[in-house]
């Protein structure tokens, strides 16, 4: 039997990773989109593209079944100036531009395109409001970005391929993810909660959110936004709390005061110091469900040997 074909963009990164080991545990192939030239293995075919200069080999779309789109450069990485402010915004539109270009000459149709999106959409707030997918958009720098990565994919809905959207939460991992800026600090039990600590964390691990994946790709009736998050009162105190609770011993330093974190990061500060709740209801409803539901087990499972 010929397995069904999955395209992954950003398939090198720390997400990409785990959800190529899972989608060949699953009985998919892979192919990568990748700058770098590398070689292919019996499990996985690399193809190279640049977005920068709009070049991809058309070949890896045409034998595509799916593809998951989660191309873009890291928000967190560098301070918020001007001109990184442009490559966070262009380089997740031009990156679907590009494979859309792909799809239109050659009247290929997928039979699903899931993209990577991010519940920075609903903007770097704080409040007890629950966001769901049809909350709307923020007018803020996070809320803006991520409407122009959701509004390339329409141009994908156009060619008529049903197209989901992954609004992801702070993902949990092993040696790497979210936990990775945060367990040199922790281990030493240096931690600490950040500003006021009230802002939420809406979070999940990454088994979750790559498994998520997978079920948008094979459940067909899913179409549009879904929010990847774990429905609950995670706040950045308690958070961190829970991570030093689990590597055995109690939080004693003061909160981090706002203006450093400030002074340090300058507007991407806001990434850490605020946070709003969102819902899992609709994606649950789908029938998907969580393995980590409760963060002390999720860290556990990152921190575990």
């Amino acid at each position: 039997m010929i397995k069904r074909n999955v395209l992954i963009s950003g398939g090198s990164g720390f997400i990409g990773k785990r959800l190529t080991s899972l989608l060949i545990q699953k009985g998919y192939s892979v192919s990568i989109l990748s700058r770098n030239e590398k070689q292919n293995t019996a499990e996985i075919s690399y193809y190279k593209w640049d977005v920068s200069t709009q070049f991809i080999e058309e070949d890896a779309v045409l034998k595509a079944d799916y593809v998951i789109h989660l191309a873009g450069e890291n928000i967190a990485e560098k301070r918020w100036t001007k001109k990184r402010k442009y490559e966070i915004i262009t380089s997740r539109e031009q990156s679907t531009q590009l494979i859309y270009s792909v799809l239109k000459k050659n009247n290929k149709v997928l039979e699903a395109f899931v993209s990577a999106s991010a519940i920075g959409i609903y903007g770097a707030v704080n409040g007890a409001e629950i966001c769901t997918e049809e909350t709307p958009p923020a007018n803020d720098f996070l809320g803006y970005t991520c409407q122009k990565w959701e509004g390339s994919l329409d141009f994908i809905e156009y060619l008529h391929i049903r197209t989901v959207k992954i609004r992801t939460g702070l993902v949990l991992g092993k040696d790497d993810g979210f936990l990775k800026k945060l367990l040199p600090v922790f281990k030493r039990r240096l931690g600490a909660a950040l500003g006021s600590g009230n802002q939420y964390m809406p979070w999940i691990h990454v088994d979750d959110l790559c498994n998520m994946y997978c079920h948008a790709i094979a459940n067909s009736s899913m179409v549009g936004p879904y929010n990847a998050a774990i429905n609950d009162n995670t706040n950045n105190t308690i958070f961190s709390k829970t991570l030093a609770k689990v590597l055995g011993y109690s939080l004693w330093l003061p909160n981090v005061p706002a203006f450093l974190i400030k002074l340090a990061m300058g507007e991407m500060a806001k990434i850490v110091l605020t946070g709003r709740r969102v819902s899992s209801d609709k994606i649950e409803s789908t029938g998907f469900q969580f393995k980590y539901k409760k963060l002390d087990e999720a860290l556990k499972d990152c921190l575990a040997k």
